[in-house]
């Protein structure tokens, strides 16, 4: 699994305290909605938190790591039903 760890760990859990969570995952698990809707927000913001509804114990953290897979982000924390992930910004092809 990508994750973060030490000083950088750190910095994106502040950054991240005051974000609301930009996907929900219900009962219905990961699906291409959820999954689009979080590459989305990582390729506009990086850091993004995702809460977890109907997730227990050791399934959290393995949703995690399937987030982080399947978008290409790394785990900056997961800590009760919330997951925060970290994703390099896209460069604006404008500039």
């Amino acid at each position: 699994m990508n994750e973060i760890k030490g000083k950088r760990a750190r910095e994106l859990r502040a950054a991240g305290h005051h974000l609301n969570p930009a996907v929900f995952i219900g009962k219905g698990g990961i699906g291409k909605t959820q999954l689009a809707a979080l590459d989305e927000a990582l390729s506009t913001s990086g850091l993004v938190k995702v809460r977890l509804l109907d997730a227990e114990g050791a399934e959290r953290r393995e949703m995690a790591e399937q987030l982080a897979r399947e978008t290409g982000a790394a785990v900056a924390q997961v800590l009760g039903k919330t997951v925060l992930l970290w994703r390099e910004p896209e460069e604006d092809p404008g500039k």
